[in-house]
């Protein structure tokens, strides 16, 4: 329902803070750690907020939660609810879904039932949050259910603005987010087409390196490389 010779750009990368009932995507001492670190205040706009949002810059946007509850114990935002609000917005919206990895074969039985039944085009990744490497083998099965369906998957790269500023940094460990783990994964994974979110600072070489490398792998998404991503054309 995209009218893509309409829009001005695809943004690939855009988090939902808040379901409808009011539940935040990241638990109190992390939410307002980001929010005093990107001066972002206290709203977190819903899923019909973005729309409007985006809808009036004739932009379309990917959105999706981070399911990080095995590292966090903070429930995530449920993925079958933001793909229903990205229905109700489908001239602008488009659902990915976040599934922790720890969840292991449960996790891809869950990613084939999202994309089957609520018709989600991708999935998202955040390393640091959701505490693994993404070359760790136990995501593997998840992994190649995605890559089965032809659907991408953006992983979170570099330094975050969760935990930032905060003792201990909150918890969050920033090595998962080192680039050079997608290189094994692209390896392993040749098809399934993986996108690094962010400049991946402080490793930007590295990043550059693992995307001129491996064909499946991007850092960046242009408005025509994001419609041929994300099926759009």
């Amino acid at each position: 329902m995209i009218d893509v010779s309409a829009l001005v750009a695809i943004d690939v990368h855009v988090h939902a803070e808040v379901s409808n009932s009011g539940h935040p995507s990241l638990p109190t001492h992390l939410r307002e750690a980001a929010a005093a670190y990107f001066a972002a205040g206290h709203h977190m706009p819903t899923v019909a907020e973005i729309a409007a949002y985006y809808r009036e810059r004739r932009i379309a946007a990917v959105v999706f939660t981070v399911d990080a509850e095995s590292a966090t114990g903070h429930p995530a935002i449920s993925n079958e609810e933001i793909a229903g609000a990205c229905a109700e917005h489908a001239d602008v919206l488009i659902p990915f879904a976040s599934i922790d990895p720890a969840k292991g074969e449960p996790g891809a039985r869950e990613a084939r039932r999202l994309a089957r039944d609520f018709g989600v085009r991708g999935f998202k990744f955040h390393p640091s949050l959701q505490a693994f490497f993404p070359n760790d083998r136990s995501a593997y099965p998840l992994y190649a259910v995605i890559e089965e369906l032809g659907l991408p998957a953006i992983f979170h790269t570099g330094q975050t603005g969760i935990g930032a500023r905060v003792r201990g940094g909150g918890g969050i460990r920033l090595k998962y987010a080192d680039p050079m783990c997608i290189d094994d994964l692209a390896v392993d994974f040749p098809d399934l087409r993986i996108v690094m979110a962010h400049p991946s600072f402080p490793w930007q070489d590295e990043a550059l390196a693992v995307a001129t490398h491996k064909p499946n792998v991007r850092p960046r998404i242009l408005k025509e490389n994001a419609i041929q991503l994300l099926g759009l054309a």
